[in-house]
């Protein structure tokens, strides 16, 4: 396990980036620099703070020019930080009209995740209902987007409406071949059987967002730590060994010293 994992997500305010849709096909992108820190000067940062691995947000790259992606590499490397994966947090596979459209726009951010040297790249499964067709075309298409990449493992995750509980994560996973992996979210699921969901499919993730549920209050910030030792401790029975990317997206602006108390609580379930 990496001694220290984070998304870019978790680090939104600090980039100083906004979101906005890039239209009707494709979702998110960045609305461009802001007075944030720069992307090229958060590896750095991370080493300063203690981390050693990274996911980036699709979104929070201001440009897929070659050589800027060439410099944000070098700039990873020099600090020691390792891209665990880039997250394409759009596109939908199982749209009946414009599936063929997203897959070739995703096709395009897997090359620029080998380019920046990433580990992984997370794929969003389908944001349609499930059916079986609706499952057996996504691993169909996982399957081909995955082909031919042995220096980049595509994972997905379980996460948005076609994988909404444990029976279709297994079954895109199945229909796939082991082609496909999986990036376990702690946060994305609800419900009484949340714990049970998780555990099903637990010993199946290669990579996990460690999402601590928060809300603020006269007190300040207060985490979900029952949860979230309960839900870390469900990764911890299925033997998980790889890496913790801390999920914040609370109220606190101080977003260090929020992914500093996860990572307390983290450590001392997993020791």
């Amino acid at each position: 396990m990496t001694g220290r994992a984070v998304s870019t997500w978790s680090l939104h305010r600090t980039l100083g980036r906004s979101v906005a849709d890039e239209g009707p096909s494709f979702g998110l992108r960045p609305t461009g620099p802001t007075d944030g820190l720069p992307l090229l000067e958060l590896p750095a940062q991370l080493a300063a703070h203690g981390y050693d691995t990274v996911q980036i947000c699709h979104f929070h790259l201001p440009t897929r020019d070659p050589g800027y992606l060439a410099e944000l590499r070098s700039a990873l490397g020099s600090a020691g930080i390792t891209l665990d994966a880039v997250l394409v947090d759009a596109g939908d596979l199982v749209d009946p009209e414009v599936a063929d459209d997203h897959e070739r726009w995703i096709a395009g951010w897997l090359s620029d995740a080998a380019a920046l040297g990433a580990r992984r790249a997370r794929l969003v499964a389908g944001q349609q209902p499930p059916t079986e067709e609706r499952l057996a075309e996504s691993a169909r298409r996982l399957r081909r987007l995955a082909a031919g990449r042995s220096e980049l493992r595509v994972v997905t995750e379980n996460w948005l409406a076609l994988l909404p509980s444990a029976p279709e994560v297994h079954r895109v996973l199945e229909l796939t071949e082991g082609t496909v992996g999986l990036l376990i979210d702690l946060g994305n699921w609800t419900g009484p059987d949340k714990y049970e969901q998780l555990a099903s499919i637990a010993s199946l993730a290669e990579t996990c967002h460690a999402k601590c549920h928060s809300r603020g209050g006269a007190a300040g910030l207060e985490l979900d730590t029952a949860d979230y030792r309960r839900s870390l401790g469900v990764l911890r029975e299925a033997g998980y060994s790889g890496p913790l990317a801390l999920i914040y997206d609370g109220p606190d602006d101080d977003e260090w010293a929020a992914l500093d108390a996860e990572h307390a609580i983290v450590a001392e379930v997993f020791g």
